[in-house]
Parts: C-alpha cells; sequence; structure tokens
C-alpha cells in the first residue's frame, strides 16, 4: 500500500531540517539509525498571527521492494514570548485532520484515546490511529503534541499494518533518542 502510506504522510503534521543521519538545531537532535532515508522539508512561508515553523524532517524506511514500510516526521515551531499551547487541542486538530485526510480516500480510521506521554523530556499527548479499508487494517498511525514555554513539536510515524509492526521498535528507540531543548 504504497500509496496509502504517501497520502498518510500527507495528512500527518509534518518534520525539520536535516543532515543525513543527523538532525540538529540548536534546539532538536534526532540520531537516525542506518537505512533511514532522511529529507528535509521546506518550511512555509511565516504569515501573520502564526508561529514559524523552525525545523522540519521526514524519514522514510522502505521494505525489501523499495516501498515506504514507515514514515517518520517531526516539526519543531518557536513561540511567541507569553503564548501557550493547548496540547490537547492541538493533538485533537491533528487527529481530525487525519481523520478527514483519510475519509476523502475512502478509508475508516479510529483512534485511540489521548493519553499523557513524554516526548524528549518534554510533557506531550499522544494518540493511535488504525486505519482500515474495506474492513483491513491497511495503516497504522501515531499523532503526538508536546509544548514548551518557547517552543512546540508534532511527530507522526505511521506505516502500512505489516511495516508498522516491523519498524515500532526501532521508531520508538529513535523517538527515544530524541533530544529537544530550549534556546538560549
Amino acid at each position: 500500500m504504497p500509496s496509502t502510506l504517501r497520502l498518510c504522510a500527507r495528512a500527518a503534521v509534518s518534520l525539520l531540517l536535516i543532515l543525513p543521519g543527523v538532525a540538529m538545531s540548536a534546539d532538536a537532535m534526532i540520531l537516525w539509525p542506518e537505512g533511514w532515508e532522511v529529507e528535509s522539508l521546506p518550511q512555509p512561508p511565516a504569515s501573520e498571527g502564526q508561529p514559524a515553523v523552525q525545523l522540519r524532517q521526514r524519514a522514510v524506511k522502505n521494505d525489501q521492494n523499495g516501498d515506504p514500510a514507515m514514515v517518520v516526521e517531526l516539526t519543531q515551531t518557536r513561540l511567541e514570548p507569553g503564548h501557550a499551547v493547548n496540547v490537547q487541542g492541538v493533538l485533537l486538530a491533528m487527529r481530525k485532520a487525519v481523520q478527514v485526510n483519510f475519509a476523502r480516500g475512502g478509508f475508516q480510521s479510529v483512534c485511540t484515546r489521548m493519553k499523557d506521554s513524554t516526548l524528549s523530556d518534554i510533557p506531550a499527548m499522544e494518540t493511535t490511529c488504525t486505519i482500515t479499508q474495506n474492513g483491513n487494517h491497511v495503516m497504522t498511525q501515531t499523532l503526538v503534541a508536546a509544548a514548551s514555554p518557547a517552543l512546540a513539536w508534532s511527530l507522526s510515524y505511521a506505516g502500512s499494518a505489516e511495516g508498522y509492526a516491523a519498524n515500532k521498535h526501532q521508531v520508538m528507540h529513535i523517538r527515544n533518542s530524541l533530544r529537544l531543548g530550549e534556546a538560549p
């Protein structure tokens, strides 16, 4: 289901600036295991009233046929001083966008209740969605949102039903190795 995974990647909220294997800024660092194709994504132009996306990155793990088995995306956004992020509201919006986009493509999605979590050492919330078509499980996607007083992050990882199961352990290692920090 490569096209399904590409749809998932578009439906998810995105990532950060990167060098192959390691993504770094003054605020964030990701160490990618061998075998992941990492790409920088263009940063959207700044618009009035919207926080500036500071870092965006996507990494894809392909299966033996060269089709995407798992996609991981991370976005870091710098917040205006004094702006408080409603992390639960952000995660609800992410989940709704995923569900609406999949529904437009003829898929059904069911997501778990949002639960408290962490991203690096930042308090976060997460949910996992199971995407089906005609009753068949075709994809799984996890959405995570976190915020500190100066920065906000969204993380999404998704894969075909088989790809998610096969790569979940490695993705959790990537997620647990994230180093997100405050800018000086």
